[in-house]
């Protein structure tokens, strides 16, 4: 038999044509761009030196579990390691001490990616699982934020302050109403252009969605999650700012504080961990929208898209067997 009329299937990601790993996850690295160049912008060199640590702690992690546990082909040349790495370090303060970023590099890649067998077989995004590994281990230094602004060349900066979430959080747990609040809130423009404190890749609107219309350009990925996590948090944000003006803020403040436009279009659209089927990929967003809108308003943290992606991961085999093709031939009336 001529081998190679077989038919080869292969792990997720599925890509057709010019497309390979390796050309997709440079294609995400370089939409990555305007966000890292807003990063150094406003919080200097400690942000390079927590993606440069993150980068490296994360091809290290792949390369030496491979290499001398599994004793299997190394793979990090794919750049999956890479985008890792990034990613993680996007979803960090910029003042973390360099020993914590490399315990969540390790965390992402040996718990969340290898132990399932490398990519494409896990479950759940690896940058987020070390992320929320970190800040269930390190509170403290996890929502330590640096302000911007004040001395680019400082590795670390002294001078610190909650994000906008966090202000709007604490000021109605003790009983202000959200107009009262604004003034100590970042303005809009702000907050579209990135001059506020929090994650290193989240703070510039700007920077993520010009990301993201490259992405879209090149057809790495579909419009189906971002747009569907985001229209879901404005509908759900804004009936309760509707509702309730005086204790909601309205829908604009929740997609542009945090990590939502992060989440959207890098985080949730992971090809390994995102339904397959343009009408799962909705349901996904749906999903994800609803609980950061959840976990925001109701629960504890004044964060939410980490978590509420994670959870999503997990429903993603369901999804996946809901919104399953009809196969070629097949009637739908028995399908």
């Amino acid at each position: 038999m001529d081998k190679s009329k077989l038919l080869t299937i292969s792990l997720s990601p599925h890509a057709f044509g010019e497309f390979s790993v390796r050309k997709i996850m440079l294609g995400v690295v370089a939409a990555l761009l305007p966000a890292f160049g807003a990063a150094i912008y406003v919080f200097g060199l400690g942000a390079i030196q927590v993606i440069l640590v993150a980068v490296a702690a994360a091809v290290f992690a792949e390369y030496a579990i491979q290499k001398f546990i599994l004793k299997g082909p190394v793979t990090i040349t794919d750049g999956s390691a890479i985008v890792t790495g990034v990613l993680l370090a996007f979803n960090l303060p910029s003042n973390l001490p360099w020993e914590m970023v490399i315990i969540g590099s390790f965390v992402a890649i040996g718990v969340a990616k290898m132990s399932f067998g490398g990519l494409g077989n896990n479950p759940f995004n690896p940058a987020l699982v070390g992320r929320v590994f970190l800040l269930i281990s390190f509170p403290a230094a996890m929502t330590n934020w640096p302000k911007p602004l004040v001395n680019r060349l400082a590795v670390t900066d002294a001078l610190t302050g909650a994000t906008p979430l966090a202000i709007l959080k604490e000021g109605i747990k003790n009983g202000e109403k959200v107009l009262d609040l604004m003034p100590q809130l970042p303005s809009y423009a702000d907050l579209f252009l990135g001059n506020i404190g929090g994650c290193i890749g989240e703070i510039s609107a700007l920077a993520l969605i010009l990301g993201f219309i490259y992405l879209l350009y090149k057809k790495i990925i579909t419009w189906h999650i971002p747009v569907s996590m985001v229209g879901t948090i404005s509908v759900f944000a804004g009936i309760l700012w509707m509702v309730n003006p005086a204790r909601y803020a309205d829908p604009l403040f929740h997609i542009l504080s945090g990590g939502v436009l992060l989440g959207a279009i890098f985080m949730a659209t992971d090809l390994v961990t995102s339904p397959m089927t343009p009408k799962g990929m909705i349901i996904f967003g749906v999903g994800i929208g609803i609980l950061t809108v959840v976990i925001r308003v109701f629960g504890v943290y004044p964060e939410g898209v980490s978590f509420a992606i994670l959870i999503m991961n997990a429903f993603v085999p369901l999804i996946n067997k809901f919104c399953k093709p009809v196969r070629f031939g097949e009637s739908t009336a028995h399908g």
